[in-house]
């Protein structure tokens, strides 16, 4: 095997993160993110099924959940994921019901999320921020600090071989590469700048990130990730750097506001639906 690595640098930016947004995390939020459209079912999901007091989750509900989840992700959803989905779909559900027995769809052409939405506001009509001062925004700002503080990052090199290199050949490409010798080794090269620790995690698993966290700048290395072995030299790293509650007082404060209106309609939500008798079918589950 040779050593040389002649070929041009392309530099690749970090993937996009696939984990679930915001909506999953702050509730009631998915309300205006994603809304009725997430589940392209008509209210005829729950028709002739019994009690008006009584909601279905079908597995007709679940498949379509699935589908669409599918659809913009690229990937089924998991068991925490489908959860998150049921819930939207739930609420969505309250929020209908809770439409037509104000009668809300009068006048309108009774669109699914024109009721929903309709309903919405009325839960936010009874929403109250409580009073606020820098003391509940900083506890506020330091229980979510990973959310504003710059994180480390990384700067490095990949050098790709043709083929899938094991650990023996691997090695001993990269032993060449740090010795300088001459060849005509076919491999890319591929330049990664201002790589966030998570990323790093995401992309590789926590083996490999705390590989490159102690490595030394100018060296070649063979790293393993949960996808097989790279052959990588670090080029620099960026310390984190903490974020000031006072330069962001203004975003915090926004982002305090927004959280505390989701948890008091998701709470009034949620006392909605407890005149409903919730039901799972077997299939859905």
């Amino acid at each position: 095997m040779s050593a040389q690595l002649p070929l041009t640098p392309a530099t690749r930016s970090a993937p996009p993160n696939r984990s679930l947004p915001g909506w999953a995390r702050e509730p009631l939020l998915h309300f205006l993110l994603l809304g009725a459209a997430l589940f392209g079912l008509d209210h005829w999901l729950n028709a002739g099924k019994g009690d008006a007091n009584e909601i279905v989750i079908s597995a007709e509900v679940d498949e379509e959940a699935r589908q669409l989840f599918k659809a913009r992700r690229g990937q089924e959803p998991n068991a925490e994921e489908m959860t998150a989905l049921r819930k939207v779909w739930l609420d969505n559900e309250v929020l209908y019901r809770e439409g037509l027995a104000l009668q809300l769809d009068k006048g309108d052409t009774a669109i699914r999320e024109r009721v929903i939405f309709k309903a919405l506001s009325i839960v936010d009509g009874g929403t109250k921020l409580p009073p606020v001062n820098d003391d509940v925004l900083r506890g506020w700002f330091e229980q979510h600090r990973t959310k504003y503080d710059e994180p480390a990052r990384f700067d490095f090199q990949e050098a790709v071989l043709e083929g899938n290199a094991g650990e023996t050949a691997l090695r001993a490409f990269v032993e060449q590469l740090n010795n300088g010798t001459p060849g005509d080794a076919k491999a890319g090269l591929r330049v990664f700048k201002g790589r966030p620790h998570s990323n790093l995690l995401q992309s590789y698993g926590d083996d490999f990130a705390k590989a490159l966290e102690s490595a030394t700048p100018g060296q070649w290395l063979a790293l393993k990730s949960r996808d097989g072995w790279h052959a990588v030299r670090l080029e620099a790293t960026t310390a984190p750097k903490p974020a000031s509650f006072e330069a962001l007082r203004g975003v915090v404060l926004q982002d305090w506001t927004d959280a505390t209106l989701a948890e008091q309609r998701s709470a009034a939500v949620t006392a909605l639906s407890k005149k409903y008798r919730i039901k799972v079918e077997a299939d859905a589950r």
